[in-house]
């Protein structure tokens, strides 16, 4: 069996699962998303959004936004945990012993801990955009030992985010929720641009205060 056909019974048993246990089973495959990437909350969420426009399952707008944060928050935890309790050394040897049966390479926990390093923790909030990068990035957080009560805040408030934005996407989109997906991986570089700028921003932001505070107490 090729990747691409791989995905799409992936695909199917998601639509599949999503169908028959509603809400619980939207909860549950967010969950397994952040932890078993080619289950993307990108093409998940939309087909949701198109279930509440077709009144199918129970399914509203605020209901998925709900269920697909606190899904995707506690698959988060189990990665923060990893990188609080095993340390880097042990996850990149998890990696690279087991990253190929979940699509995850040591590259790109380089690229998750590169943010985390440059950018600081308001990463945390922006990388839930950003495929790949949303599920490794809580180990850097974890590593950091980042405050817990901060770390799920941030990404709670950037998870409900994506989900709203992309449910609504499937709402609108209807029987066609599927060019969510060929619209992201289109413009994949320019919301990682955007959001590298606000990051950047804020960062400014926060530093010039801190020097004016500095000028006010010399």
């Amino acid at each position: 069996m090729g990747l691409s056909e791989f995905l799409n019974q992936v695909a199917m048993w998601v639509q599949g699962l999503i169908e028959a246990l509603g809400y619980l089973g939207l909860g549950l495959v967010m969950f397994l998303e952040n932890i078993f990437p080619p289950i993307p909350s990108e093409a998940v969420l939309p087909m949701a959004g198109w279930l509440a426009f077709e009144k199918r399952g129970g399914f509203t707008l605020w209901g998925i936004t709900l269920v697909g944060a606190v899904g995707s928050v506690a698959g988060a935890m189990v990665f923060y945990g990893l990188g609080y309790w095993f340390g880097e050394e042990r996850v990149r040897y998890l990696l690279r012993r087991f990253g190929k049966w979940l699509l995850l390479s040591e590259n790109d926990f380089d690229t998750a801990l590169a943010w985390f390093n440059r950018y600081g923790e308001l990463v945390i909030f922006f990388s839930r955009m950003v495929p790949i990068v949303r599920s490794l990035i809580s180990v850097p957080a974890g590593l950091a030992s980042m405050n817990l009560g901060r770390f799920t805040i941030y990404t709670t408030l950037g998870t409900a985010l994506w989900s709203f934005v992309l449910a609504l996407a499937g709402y609108i989109l209807g029987q066609n929720w599927h060019l969510v997906m060929d619209w992201i991986n289109r413009y994949e570089n320019a919301v990682l641009i955007l959001a590298g700028v606000a990051v950047v921003a804020f960062i400014t932001r926060r530093l010039y205060q801190r020097s004016q505070q500095r000028r006010q107490t010399a």
